[in-house]
């Protein structure tokens, strides 16, 4: 389907829910949550989540070294970066 049929059919179905306030608060919210879940910046697919991976592979590594707490380690490194 293209687009503009998509959005004929999504206001076809929506169009019995106009006449009800309480369908439409409904229809709102969902939509809300759908629009939240779009915009959410840490969502990658498989691909992209995979080839970050790379990359970082292909960058420095770093270690903690025994006895050092996270505070110190990042502050040690904090200097290579």
């Amino acid at each position: 389907m293209t687009t503009l049929q998509l959005r004929a059919e999504l206001f076809r179905e929506m169009s019995p829910l106009l006449d009800s306030e309480a369908a439409m608060e409904k229809l709102i919210k969902y939509v809300k949550k759908l629009r939240a879940k779009k915009e959410d910046p840490t969502l990658m697919t498989e691909e992209e989540f995979f080839r970050r991976v790379d990359e970082a592979k292909k960058g420095p590594t770093y270690r903690m070294l025994p006895n050092e707490d996270l505070t110190t380690f990042l502050r040690r490194i904090g200097n290579d970066i």
